[in-house]
């Protein structure tokens, strides 16, 4: 009798698909979950509004008359003007940075991999830092915006560049790139803070913790369809990046062109975490943890866990403003400390429950 084929903690490899949760389930239920957080998170705050009355003001202008518009006088100014862009620039941002995560792990076929491997990131925080000292406190929001959105497709074409050997590049070489790369980032940053004034210095800083408090319809608008192209773009990948799971060697002979299908990805990676950091920051551990988590619970098909991902991504970020929000009463702790906080925990856990996950896919 032939029995299945056992990993080296006696695990059998056959069993483990059977423990995973369906993917429309998985998926269903993110949705849902999703929405109940930023339904929550639009009653929080120093305006309390009962979530039937959000509900009613959504109604109301969308034409329709369900429900009851908020009590309090400031309640739809509230709603409208801080607490939705917020929320929904949030669940955009999020989005990006899940899908970017799970692009980056399925190009390098490595479930560690994460956005900034390819000084997305850093190079942000360069165009942003650059901006603000050039600037001065005063610098606009757009500008500082597109300085970090342009920088950060720069950082990324360099290190791609920079990782060709005879016109192809390799996982490794990318990684390694990516890391000289992001030294050299964070020495020009370095370099420009000492040499801000104290006020610039601090706004340097503060722009580095990542934050939704700046949040604006303005700012959904020019995120949300790059995020949604970028996400489309990804979708079309997903058969490709199965093969690549296989082997560079084994797609080749399935028909892939591997060195393309990089190229692709990485352009994609560079767009969907330039718009997410642009108007936020940077946000450590997004990109990381969730494609992980939902490798995990749906498995490795791309089909699945992308989408899977891109919620994820979406449900965590709304649910970290919603406690960097309210864990400390009336402070609003920046979101990237928080998801750095909580994060790096759960990845070390992630990683001791589950020995074989730096092995690949």
């Amino acid at each position: 009798m032939s029995t299945a084929p056992t990993t080296a903690s006696g695990t059998s490899r056959a069993a483990r698909p059977e423990g995973r949760v369906s993917g429309p389930i998985v998926i269903v239920v993110l949705l849902v979950v999703t929405a109940m957080v930023a339904l929550f998170s639009a009653t929080i705050g120093q305006i309390s509004i009962p979530p039937m009355e959000v509900l009613g003001s959504i109604a109301h202008h969308w034409g329709l008359d369900i429900g009851s518009l908020p009590i309090h006088p400031q309640g739809e100014h509230t709603l409208w003007v801080v607490r939705f862009p917020r929320i929904v620039l949030g669940l955009v941002v999020g989005a990006a940075l899940g899908a970017a995560g799970c692009l980056m792990q399925g190009v390098l076929a490595n479930p560690l991999a994460e956005p900034g491997v390819v000084g997305v990131s850093s190079g942000a925080a360069v165009g942003a830092c650059a901006m603000i000292v050039i600037g001065g406190v005063g610098v606009n929001d757009w500008a500082m915006a597109s300085a970090a959105f342009l920088a950060a497709l720069l950082t990324t074409a360099g290190v791609y560049v920079l990782s060709l050997r005879d016109g192809a590049s390799s996982p490794i070489m990318l990684v390694l790139t990516g890391i000289a790369v992001n030294a050299f980032a964070l020495g020009i940053i370095s370099y420009l803070t000492f040499v801000a004034t104290t006020a610039a210095r601090e706004q340097i800083v503060f722009w580095q913790l990542g934050s939704l408090a700046g949040a604006s319809w303005t700012a959904v608008w020019v995120s949300l369809p790059l995020a949604v192209a970028g996400i489309a773009a990804a979708m079309a990948l997903v058969h490709k990046l199965d093969l690549l799971a296989l082997g560079e060697i084994q797609a080749a002979s399935l028909g892939v062109k591997v060195e393309v299908v990089r190229r692709q990805a990485i352009v994609l990676v560079a767009i969907l975490t330039a718009a997410a950091v642009a108007f936020t920051g940077i946000i450590a551990f997004v990109g990381l943890v969730v494609p992980h988590v939902m490798r995990l619970i749906v498995g490795p098909r791309h089909a699945v866990l992308l989408p899977a991902s891109v919620i994820g991504g979406a449900l965590v970020l709304a649910a970290a403003d919603l406690a960097s929000r309210t864990v400390l009463g009336g402070a609003d702790l920046p979101l990237g400390v928080f998801t750095s906080l909580v994060g790096g925990p759960v990845f070390f856990i992630l990683l001791r429950r589950n020995r074989n996950a730096g092995a690949g896919f």
